[in-house]
């Protein structure tokens, strides 16, 4: 059934359970490591798996648009967590690399983080997982 009343629509559902969960992590990872949000935290995430990630791909996947990645990074030089260097096949783009600060930032947040998800996900099973990521592919593909 589809509601009328904006916090009746499985959209605020979504919605206000993300910001929940963010609110929850962020506490939590704030807790552990001073001065990093969940969004920097993927970052570095995102860089040790897939270390050859463009700055543009690592925006699409923290859902963030170019400027906003570009003073995230910024930031994240700063603090001494990544280093940037021009690459020199591609003058145009930047090498991004993990810092030892880098490293030791995202070993005390592997616990944490798999900590958070399994709080969050307490009582929900694999079968209702499946079912909801489903469900959320095929409202994302409706919006393509």
């Amino acid at each position: 059934m589809i509601s009328s009343i904006p916090s009746k629509t499985v959209f605020h559902a979504i919605e206000r359970t993300i910001k929940q969960y963010r609110k929850f992590a962020q506490k939590n990872i704030s807790n552990a490591v001073n001065d990093i949000t969940i969004d920097q935290a993927m970052v570095l995430a995102f860089l040790e798996k897939h270390p050859d990630l463009t700055q543009k791909e690592i925006a699409a996947l923290v859902f963030k648009d170019n400027a906003s990645m570009t003073r995230m990074i910024n930031l994240m030089v700063t603090k001494k967590q990544l280093t940037r260097s021009i690459n020199t096949l591609n003058r145009r783009r930047f090498n991004l690399e993990i810092t030892l600060k880098g490293k030791q930032v995202l070993e005390k947040l592997g616990p944490i983080v798999q900590d958070n998800r399994k709080k969050a996900l307490d009582g929900v099973t694999e079968e209702e997982l499946i079912q909801l990521e489903s469900i959320l592919e095929k409202i994302a593909s409706n919006c393509k």
